[in-house]
C-alpha cells in the first residue's frame, strides 16, 4: 500500500505570494506559468508533509501527532486559498489539453475542500480510529493475564498456523472487539464528514469523488462485469475449500451447504487463504509456501535480504535500483522500543528519498509484499521527472498492480529455483495444479473481498445502509459475494468492517480489486514481449510458467508505462503495455485454466455443492 503522506490531499498547493500574477492575467500563457510554478511549491509541501506523517506513523505519540495535525492544517489553508485563484482560469476551454489536464487533476482538494472546523475534526476522526487500530491488542486465549498480543505478528502467525476452531474464535472476536467496534461512533461521524466533503469538492454523489481517479463513468459497472466474469471460478475453488474444511472440521463446525466460517481460511479477514494450503490442496508433498520459508529460514534470511532480492528482479529488467536513502531510512523490522503503523507501505518523500515502512517476517508471503511495496517505489522513481500533478500511477489500480505483477514471476518454479527457494526437478502435471492452487488461494479468494469493501462504503455513503445497519449490511455482502459467515453471531453492537485498516485510515480499497485483474493484463504483455508466451500456442509455454526475470525488453516496456505518471488517462496507459484500452479479465483466466479445468471436474465427479445456502448466523440484530 502508498504511504498516507501527504500528497493524497495537496493538489493545487502553492504561497500567497504568487497569487497576485492569477489576479493581474488569466490568459492561458498565464496559467501555464502559474501551473509551472504551482508544481514546483507543491513539490516541496508535498515533501514536508510526508515527513510530518512518517514521523507518526512511525512513532505513535501526542507530540507527533500534534506536529502531523499542525502542519496539515497550514497545508489546507494554502490549500483552500490556492483552489479559489485556481477557479479564475476558464481552464475547461483552454487548447492546450496537457494544461487542462494538470488543471483538471489539480482542482480536486479532498478533505482540505472541508470549512476549517470540518477539516480539523475529520483529521482527529481518521487518526483516532488509525491509532485505535493500531495500538489494539487482546488477551491470549489459554492465559487471559497475558494481553499483550497484536495484530502483526502474533494474531497473524497464530491465523496462519492454528487449527483449533475456538482458539481461532476467541482471536476472531477479540481482534473485532479491540479494534473495529471501539471505531463505530467514530466512523458515524466520519460518514457525515465524507458526505461533506464530496459536497465541498463539487460532487453530489460521494462515490463520484471516491472513484475520481479511475476516470471513467462505466467505472462501477465495469468492475462489477468484471466480478460476474470471474464469480464461477471463485465459486468452484469455494466449494473445493468448503468441502475439505468439512473433512476437516465436522458439520457441526463448517455447513456442506452453507456459507464457510471466517475464522477457519487462515487470515484475520479471509481475504486470501494460502494458510490453510496445508489442509485443502489436493497436491501435497510438492514445493509449499511453507517449505519456502523453512528454506528462507535456514539460509539466514533478513528483512534486508529480502528487500535486495526485491531490487534484483527490478534492476535485472532495466529498472531503476533503490537510492541510497532507501537503505538508510526504510524501517524493515518493528521497533521494539515504540509503537508504529506496522501496515505495510511505501512513501515517496520526492528529491529521491523513497522508503518502505514495514514489520516484516521472514517468510514467503511477506517476501512477495516486499516485491509489492518496491513495486509502488519503482512506480516513484520512474515518473519523478514529471511535474508534482502527475507524481501518481495511471490510476490507483495500476499503482498496487506493479509489484504484485513482477511477484507473479517470482512464485513461478523456474525463478524459485533461481533464487534456491525450491530445489530444481522437472515438473509434472500435478506440480503445475499445486502451484496454481496455492496461487489460487491467495488470488482468486481475495477478489470477492477486494470487490466487496468499497461495495460497503459505497453503500453507506449513499445512505443505501443506514447507521443503523452498519453491522447487518457488512454481513449481508460478506455472504454474498465471498460466501462467508461469522463464527459467532453479530449485533448492531459491533462494527467488523473498522478491523480493517483500510476502513479506518479511510483508503479506498476497490485499487486493490482492480489492481488483482489487470496485473495478469500486465504479465501477459511482458511475457508476450519477452518472448516468453504465445497466446496463439499456450501449450508450447504456459502463461504461468513465465518468467521475465533478465528480460530487459519485457523491463523496457513496463518502465515506458511506469514513466507516464497520471499524465495520460489510465487507458492511454493501459494501451502502451497490453496493446487495448480496458481492464480484462481473460489473462486472469487464461493463467489459472489448468486448475478452473481440473476443479470444475473434480467437484462434479465429488458432487461436490456449487454456492452456499443462507446463514443460520443472526448479524443483524438489535443493540443488545
Amino acid at each position: 500500500m502508498r504511504g498516507s503522506a501527504i500528497w493524497l490531499m495537496s493538489a493545487g498547493v502553492i504561497f500567497c505570494a504568487l497569487l497576485v500574477v492569477a489576479e493581474n492575467d488569466v490568459s492561458e500563457a498565464a496559467a501555464k506559468e502559474f501551473m509551472k510554478t504551482l508544481n514546483e511549491k507543491k513539490e516541496k509541501l508535498v515533501s514536508k508533509g510526508a515527513i510530518v506523517s512518517w514521523a507518526y506513523e512511525s512513532n505513535i505519540t501526542e507530540e507527533n501527532s500534534k506536529i502531523k495535525n499542525e502542519a496539515y492544517k497550514e497545508i489546507s489553508k494554502e490549500q483552500k486559498a490556492i483552489w479559489k485563484e485556481l477557479q479564475k482560469f476558464d481552464w475547461k476551454n483552454f487548447k492546450d489539453a496537457d494544461l487542462k489536464r494538470q488543471f483538471s487533476l489539480s482542482n480536486i482538494l479532498g478533505s482540505t475542500a472541508l470549512p476549517d472546523d470540518q477539516f480539523n475534526q475529520f483529521m482527529e476522526v481518521t487518526e483516532e480510529m488509525s491509532t485505535i487500530y493500531s495500538k489494539a491488542k487482546i488477551c491470549d486465549y489459554k492465559n487471559q493475564t497475558k494481553c499483550d498480543l497484536r495484530l502483526e505478528p502474533e494474531l497473524t502467525d497464530i491465523f496462519a498456523k492454528s487449527r483449533d476452531p475456538e482458539e481461532l474464535k476467541h482471536y476472531w472476536v477479540g481482534w473485532r472487539d479491540a479494534s473495529g467496534k471501539k471505531c463505530r461512533e467514530l466512523y458515524k461521524k466520519y460518514i457525515v464528514l465524507k458526505e461533506a466533503e464530496a459536497k465541498a469538492n463539487g460532487f453530489d454523489d460521494p462515490v463520484k469523488l471516491w472513484n475520481f481517479d479511475f476516470e471513467s463513468e462505466s467505472f462501477e459497472n465495469d468492475i462489477q462485469n468484471l466480478w460476474e466474469q470471474l464469480r464461477p471460478f471463485y465459486q468452484q475453488l469455494h466449494a473445493y475449500v468448503r468441502d475439505k474444511l468439512v473433512k476437516k472440521y465436522g458439520e457441526s463446525v463448517v455447513s456442506k451447504n452453507g456459507p464457510i466460517p471466517a475464522h477457519l481460511l487462515g487470515n484475520m479477514w479471509a481475504q486470501t487463504w494460502s494458510n490453510i494450503n496445508d489442509l485443502v490442496n489436493p497436491f501435497q508433498g510438492q514445493g509449499t509456501k511453507d517449505s519456502a520459508t523453512k528454506e528462507m529460514v535456514a539460509q539466514g534470511f533478513t528483512p534486508v535480504k529480502m528487500a535486495k532480492l526485491s531490487e534484483d528482479f527490478f534492476t535485472s529488467i532495466n529498472l531503476t535500483a533503490m537510492p541510497k536513502t532507501f537503505w538508510e531510512k526504510s524501517i524493515l523490522e518493528r521497533p521494539t522500543d515504540r509503537e508504529i503503523v506496522c501496515h505495510a507501505s511505501a512513501w515517496d518523500f520526492n528529491y529521491n528519498d523513497v522508503r518502505i515502512k514495514m514489520c516484516t517476517e521472514i517468510n514467503e508471503e511477506d517476501l512477495g509484499t516486499m516485491h509489492h511495496e518496491m513495486g509502488h517505489i519503482e512506480y516513484f522513481l520512474q515518473y519523478q521527472h514529471q511535474p508534482q500533478v502527475y507524481r501518481e500511477g495511471a490510476n490507483s489500480g495500476f499503482h498496487e498492480a506493479i509489484g504484485d505483477t513482477i511477484a507473479l514471476n517470482v512464485r513461478t518454479s523456474n525463478h524459485m529455483n533461481k533464487i534456491r527457494l525450491k530445489s530444481s526437478s522437472q515438473k509434472s502435471r500435478e506440480d503445475t495444479l499445486q502451484d496454481l492452487f496455492e496461487t489460487a488461494l491467495d488470488k482468486i479468494a481475495f477478489l470477492p473481498f477486494g470487490f466487496l469493501i468499497d461495495q460497503y462504503r459505497w453503500n453507506v455513503l449513499r445512505n443505501k445502509t443506514t447507521v443503523d445497519q452498519l453491522e447487518c449490511d457488512w454481513w449481508k455482502l460478506r455472504e454474498k459475494y465471498q460466501g462467508l459467515e461469522p463464527p459467532v453471531d453479530r449485533t448492531e453492537n459491533d462494527f467488523d468492517p473498522a478491523a480493517k485498516y483500510h476502513v479506518v485510515g479511510d483508503v479506498p480499497y476497490v485499487r486493490y480489486f482492480v489492481s488483482f485483474v489487470i496485473q495478469f493484463q500486465f504479465y501477459k504483455a511482458l511475457c508476450v514481449e519477452a518472448g516468453q508466451y504465445d497466446p496463439k500456442a499456450p501449450e508450447k509455454s504456459p502463461l504461468h510458467e513465465c518468467d521475465i526475470y533478465g528480460n530487459t525488453k519485457a523491463g523496457n516496456l513496463l518502465g515506458k508505462m511506469l514513466q507516464m505518471g497520471s499524465s495520460k488517462p489510465w487507458q492511454d496507459a493501459m494501451e502502451v503495455i497490453t496493446g487495448q484500452r480496458n481492464m480484462d479479465a481473460g489473462p486472469l483466466m487464461e493463467y489459472f485454466k489448468p486448475l478452473v479445468d481440473w476443479l470444475t471436474e473434480e467437484n462434479k465427479k465429488s458432487k461436490v455443492p456449487i454456492g452456499w445456502e443462507p446463514s443460520k448466523r443472526s448479524t443483524c440484530s438489535c443493540k443488545a
